[in-house]
């Protein structure tokens, strides 16, 4: 059987080029995006990182945007080994371009351990993801009106498949709590590799979380008006987890000010279970209309 092409994609998007010890190579999918994906620039550095450290999983990442990445120049991972101690160890890594940073993130990896500790929230009760196929959609009313952004998350040549629940917001519908839901898995079958599905899901925890800000006003990032970027990133692995099996990811946005806004979310495997949680603030800033007197004569 032939592999798909999203699956190609994605692996081909994480699997780096070692070029020295603790220095590896990555480059972007040819796409018509001015920037670099801010999910594949976390997604590589875990690669990176993962391929300095044996028989220990990353359980955090905390990351910082610096620039924006070119799409059009590889970019260089630099790994550094702060720590190897029993339990944990830590790595640095430093995303280049152009002879500048444009990333920088440090992950920390831990020995599994028992203990005597184990809780976690409840998942929220929201439609399966096979009440939102796009055949599903397709038969409701609005499907002709809804937006061309949203009718290519059904395509099936994206390496990430995503299923938002609250479709009407994309429609003006305010969400008072703020609160929304996106199913999300990668569109392929991944190979057993634990750590793979620990990148791929860093991969994809960028996809739509600063849009969790724009819910309680009935808008989108996807509006022209509107100038994203995320600040900052950070996520915490709880529990076993194939990111190629669906996972709801609840996004929320507890404040926005100062034209920056900060948006959580927790990811839960289909039967419940908490696997990860992610924090980020982004940049949300709307453009500015050019006073007439600065209008170009036509």
């Amino acid at each position: 059987m032939p592999m798909s092409r999203s699956l190609i994609d994605l692996i081909s998007i994480l699997d780096l080029e070692p070029l020295e010890v603790n220095l590896f190579r990555g480059t972007s999918p040819k796409t018509s995006w001015q920037r670099v994906f801010g999910g594949q620039v976390i997604g590589q550095a875990m690669v990176a990182a993962c391929r300095t450290v044996e028989g220990r999983l990353p359980h955090s990442l905390h990351c910082y945007f610096i620039l924006p990445g070119d799409p059009q120049v590889p970019i260089i991972y630099e790994v550094e080994r702060l720590r190897d101690g029993r339990s944990y160890a830590t790595r640095r890594i430093t995303a280049i371009q152009h002879g500048h940073a444009i990333f920088s993130m440090m992950v920390s990896f831990h020995n599994d351990e028992e203990s005597s500790f184990n809780h976690q929230d409840k998942m929220p009760d929201v439609p399966p993801p096979e009440k939102l196929t796009a055949e599903e959609i397709s038969k409701q009313p609005f499907f002709k009106e809804m937006p061309e952004f949203i009718r290519r998350y059904y395509e099936s040549d994206r390496p990430i498949e995503l299923r938002p629940v609250e479709l009407s917001r994309y429609f003006g519908k305010k969400i008072e709590d703020g609160k929304i839901h996106v199913w999300i898995r990668t569109a392929a079958k991944l190979p057993d590799d634990p750590a793979l599905h620990l990148c791929a899901l860093a991969y994809a925890s960028d996809f739509s979380l600063l849009d969790a800000a724009m819910a309680r006003y009935g808008r989108t990032l996807f509006d022209k008006r509107m100038m994203p970027a995320s600040l900052d990133h950070a996520m915490w692995f709880h529990r076993p987890f194939r990111a190629d099996e669906w996972l709801l990811y609840v996004q929320d946005s507890p404040s926005a000010q100062g034209a920056r806004a900060l948006a959580r979310g927790t990811i839960f495997k289909a039967d419940g279970t908490l696997v990860a949680s992610v924090a980020q603030e982004g940049s949300i800033r709307e453009r500015r209309e050019k006073p007439e007197s600065e209008t170009p004569a036509g």
